[in-house]
């Protein structure tokens, strides 16, 4: 199929790296390896940081609507709008109007909807969200908790369910080589759950500064000197600021590391985990939002209690201690990504979805 891709929140051609980014061009990746031909067919970005900025947003999509109705009034239209991520703050204010005009099936990636922020003010901006969940053909959950999300308030809706992903090239290019004292972190330096997270990371790790680990941090952002301060305390040497780096760089650096670490808090499933543990790392999270669909729990890491510092702590000294015990999570985590979690076998799924749900598509 001639698939319209669009993700309102952030375009896969963006320049500042982040997880949408990355699930974005995964998604594109696999549903061209399931031999569609994708196009991002829009860069604007509909992301609002409060609600009253929503008039100048919807403006500005009535124009870029109004563009691809004559684009496709003189080219080949598509046969398929696909919609990664729309939720509250960036509904898509494009697919759902020229789906129905162009009378083809509309899709949703990783849709979400908060009946909460309808009383904290969203409710206009959330209700095109709502009203595309509804339209869709289909809505694919990557979490069982998204899934049940919007089961609950959308029982009419048509949902199907399929797993976070990676691609594992560049993971299986590299034989690890671990060092059993090496901590890794992969993680933007930004305000919210980011830095939360980074602010429990070193609390925990202060609880364990007798053993002998260091951090290596790989990332950046606008907080960067907010995130170094919450680290200016350890010795030198503990930690090891790597910066941003390119993918093929992650792999390599985290397939010399020992543990990987990150609390996770907010996370809504985190492809970071995926790469650590298909470069041989096992993970240490909190059992909390998204988490548990990315890491087996007692088999590829350990999940601990949500908010607790000093569980997590512990979590982290358990697998410094216990090398047998590091060592077998660390082939299962592996392996788990490399068989179960692959781009291939996400382009057999989500075209089977596709399939299943807009299977006239492909006829057309």
């Amino acid at each position: 199929m001639r698939i319209a891709f669009y993700a309102p929140m952030k375009s896969p051609n963006h320049p500042v790296p982040s997880g949408d980014r990355l699930m974005a061009r995964l998604l594109i990746k696999a549903l061209e390896m399931a031999g569609h031909l994708v196009e991002v067919v829009s860069e604007l970005r509909i992301y609002a940081g409060t609600p009253e900025v929503t008039a100048e947003i919807v403006i500005k999509a009535e124009e870029e609507a109004g563009r691809l109705r004559r684009k496709w009034g003189d080219e080949p239209k598509p046969q398929l709008w696909f919609c990664y991520h729309p939720y509250y703050k960036s509904p898509d204010l494009l697919g759902p109007s020229i789906a129905t005009e162009f009378a083809i099936p509309y899709v949703t990636a990783e849709a979400s909807y908060s009946r909460k922020r309808d009383r904290l003010g969203w409710a206009v901006f959330q209700k095109p969200v709502g009203d595309a969940v509804r339209q869709a053909a289909v809505n694919i959950a990557f979490t069982e908790r998204d899934r049940k999300g919007l089961e609950e308030i959308f029982p009419e809706a048509r949902i199907a369910r399929t797993k976070p992903f990676i691609d594992v090239a560049q993971f299986t290019a590299v034989t690890p080589t671990p060092d059993p004292q090496r901590l890794m972190t992969v993680a933007m330096m930004r305000a919210g759950d980011k830095m939360e997270s980074y602010n429990m990371l070193a609390k925990a790790l202060r609880l364990i500064v007798d053993r002998p680990w260091t951090l290596g941090i790989i990332g950046d952002g606008p907080l960067r000197t907010e995130v170094e301060a919450l680290f200016s305390d350890f010795s030198p040497g503990r930690i090891d600021w790597l910066g941003q780096r390119e993918p093929e760089e992650i792999a390599g650096l985290l397939s010399a590391g020992g543990i990987y670490v990150w609390p996770g808090c907010g996370e809504a499933y985190g492809l970071a985990y995926l790469e650590a543990q298909a470069a041989g790392l096992p993970v240490v999270a909190q059992m909390t939002a998204g988490v548990p669909a990315v890491v087996e729990a007692g088999v590829t890491g350990l999940l601990t209690p949500d908010g607790d510092v000093e569980a997590y702590a512990e979590a982290i000294a358990s697998l410094l201690d216990d090398g047998a015990q590091r060592g077998m999570m660390a082939s299962v985590a592996r392996r788990f990504v490399i068989d179960e979690r692959s781009l291939a076998g996400a382009a057999k799924e989500l075209d089977l979805i596709l399939r299943n749900h807009a299977g006239a598509a492909y006829d057309r």
